[in-house]
């Protein structure tokens, strides 16, 4: 929200509307949910590529001689260990080892890096970066106006990416990034994503927004490239079993208790914001381990919610934390933390409690989907 208490509005908000998206308020900005089928937007990006805005996410600079030390300090991963023009996915924790955000950070170069929030959580994150810098030559900038964001994710994405650039798309790995310009727009070109699918992430100057988002669209035009809103983002990302903040991750949870563990790097040199009680927080994981974030395939039509309770023989086993119909499946499907008792793939009796009434389900590995190289 703005100071005001209205939606922000991002620079290709009067796009969205004469295209005819349903706009929807995230996390105080007034966001495309849909422009039509959710399902075809959906498909086209697991099929052919879709077009989204991200511009509402919360882009930080950490600049100066400092600059990795802080991040070090601040984060859980080993952030000076990134060479320049790669990223890492990574977590900030409070003192007591709960998420306050996951995040990628782009190391730009030696002594800048980019950190990339959640819409949700860009201002918390930037806060206690800004505390955690103290003591550090190192200056930490808030540049969520500075960038729009666009993405451009499916199969077809690196072909129709390729058309507008002549940056060097098949040398860039998977999380690394590399500035270039697309369609005469400059941009920071990053092979990074949230679909499950190959795909782009163009960080841009807000005025240069629209001009590139047309100029995609004009290149996609013989893929099958479509503008795709949150909704459809939000089952890709089901489907390939990655974490939303809100669902799968919280400040009631450590990373050890999300399964995701490996991004904390106990090895690293200095201390960091959480280490003592993730320290604690990874023993005790492996003494008892704590519920395991498993997914629930169901076996009926109906569609699990965040919050609705997991149970086996009567007793509840765990709690669904992201569920929705799978159009790549073709039957509703969940992620859910359940005791490790019930956790194992084709673990027997599991259900769903959906108002009442125990729908059947299948616990499956995640991810739901992955896509072939």
């Amino acid at each position: 929200m703005s100071s005001t208490g209205e939606l922000r509005h991002t620079a290709l908000d009067a796009l969205h509307r004469s295209l005819g998206a349903t706009m929807t308020d995230f996390a105080g900005w007034d966001m495309p949910l849909r422009y039509g089928s959710e399902r075809d937007e959906h498909n086209a990006v697991r099929t052919k590529a879709g077009l989204f805005d991200l511009s509402h996410m919360g882009e930080i600079t950490v600049t100066g001689p400092q600059a990795a030390a802080l991040l070090d300090h601040a984060l859980v991963g080993n952030i000076g260990g990134v060479k320049p023009g790669r990223a890492r996915y990574t977590m900030i924790c409070r003192a007591d080892g709960g998420i306050l955000d996951d995040l990628i950070v782009y190391r730009l170069g030696e002594t800048e890096y980019m950190v990339v929030a959640n819409a949700s959580n860009a201002q918390v994150v930037l806060d206690a970066l800004a505390e955690r810098s103290a003591g550090f030559d190192a200056e930490v900038r808030d540049d969520r106006d500075a960038y729009a964001l666009i993405a451009v994710q499916g199969p077809e994405s690196p072909g129709i990416l390729k058309s507008l650039t002549d940056a060097d798309l098949d040398g860039l790995k998977y999380y690394a990034g590399l500035p270039g310009t697309v369609a005469g727009v400059p941009a920071l070109i990053a092979r990074t994503g949230y679909t499950g699918e190959d795909g782009f992430e163009l960080f841009v100057k807000p005025e240069h927004a629209v001009e590139l988002w047309q100029a995609l669209t004009k290149a996609g035009e013989g893929a099958g490239l479509v503008p795709c809103g949150l909704s459809c983002r939000d089952t890709l990302r089901l489907e390939a079993g990655m974490p939303l903040y809100g669902h799968e991750l919280s400040t009631s949870l450590t990373p050890f208790d999300a399964g995701l563990g490996r991004v904390v790097k106990f090895e690293k040199e200095g201390d960091f914001v959480g280490r003592e009680a993730l320290r604690e927080a990874a023993a005790r994981a492996e003494q008892n381990p704590p519920r395991v974030l498993v997914g629930l395939v169901a076996e009926g039509r109906r569609v699990p919610r965040a919050g609705y309770a997991v149970v086996a023989g009567g007793e509840v086993i765990g709690e669904v934390t992201s569920g929705a119909p799978s159009p790549t499946l073709g039957k509703p499907i969940a992620m859910a933390y359940v005791d490790t008792a019930h956790a194992a793939p084709g673990t027997p009796g599991v259900g769903v409690d959906i108002r009442g009434s125990h729908e059947p389900y299948e616990v499956v590995a995640l991810p739901f989907y992955k896509r072939q190289k």
